[in-house]
């Protein structure tokens, strides 16, 4: 029987993904330097406070996030935790209509407003078509989540993001899967007075060719795709029966299974 691991897209190991919140103004200098580092974010964003405060404008989302991905945020960012189960609801899905009618695709993550939730809300996001949610404890470390719905960051950019992409380059071994998932809110940039810092870190952890960069959805939608590769008994094939090609590392030899395709593997 041969050896198969799961590979990130063309075999590579690592994956960075950025995640912001709040739709705040500062985002256009975010998007720009992620667009020009080649690095993706997931913008989880507050439909009902677009243009207040500081927020980009409605007519402004699709054209900024173009090539990122939009997320929801709830309506109205309350701390849900504290929310009746009708308030939860009506803050997912009008959320996630306001969101899916400004990008024209189906919106599915989530980033919980003030870091908020429990037990009972995680329940309740896969029958809102919420297929993962951020928190914000970050771990200090590069492991894949267990639970999607409970998808702890590496870092807040505020945390050691130099030091630990400086680890995270180095890592090396092949028989694991790393993430570097880094969190925060544009405007922090702005207030701290360091936006060098994020140039720095992008600048320094973009464009390489070992990384692949993914928004939030991409990796889920990644891992589940390989979750439903149907392999025969023995190992020897397998069959693709979803929309997106994935990489598998068979016996030291990276191999493409092409969405819709069954290949041979010995």
């Amino acid at each position: 029987m041969p050896k198969i691991m799961m590979a990130f897209p063309e075999g590579k190991h690592k994956v960075v993904t950025m995640s912001y919140d709040d739709g705040r103004d500062a985002d256009r200098r975010l998007v720009e330097i992620f667009n020009k580092n080649r690095i993706k974010g997931t913008f989880h964003i507050n439909s009902g406070l677009l243009g207040t405060d500081g927020r980009i404008p409605h007519e402004e989302i699709e054209s900024l996030y173009k090539g990122h991905e939009i997320s929801t945020h709830t309506v109205t960012h309350p701390t849900i935790a504290r929310s009746p189960k009708e308030q939860i609801i009506e803050e997912v899905i009008e959320d996630r209509k306001r969101l899916e009618e400004i990008a024209g695709y189906t919106v599915r993550g989530l980033s919980y407003p003030n870091g908020s939730y429990n037990q009972l809300i995680k329940e309740m996001l896969p029958y809102l078509g919420i297929e993962y949610a951020r928190t914000v404890h970050s771990t200090g470390n590069f492991s894949m989540p267990d639970d999607f719905l409970e998808w702890n960051p590496t870092c807040h950019h505020k945390r050691d993001l130099m030091k630990l992409a400086e680890e995270f380059v180095q890592l090396h071994k092949k028989q694991y899967l790393y993430m570097m998932y880094v969190w925060g809110h544009s405007y922090e940039f702005d207030d701290d007075e360091n936006w060098d810092l994020i140039e720095s870190f992008c600048e320094f952890i973009g464009n390489r060719n070992d990384i692949w960069y993914a928004a939030n959805i991409e990796i889920v939608d990644y891992m589940k795709a390989f979750q439903n590769l149907k392999f025969s008994a023995d190992s020897t094939f397998v069959y693709n029966p979803t929309a997106i090609s994935v990489w598998l590392s068979v016996d030291g030899i990276i191999v493409e299974v092409e969405a819709g395709k069954q290949i041979v593997l010995v």
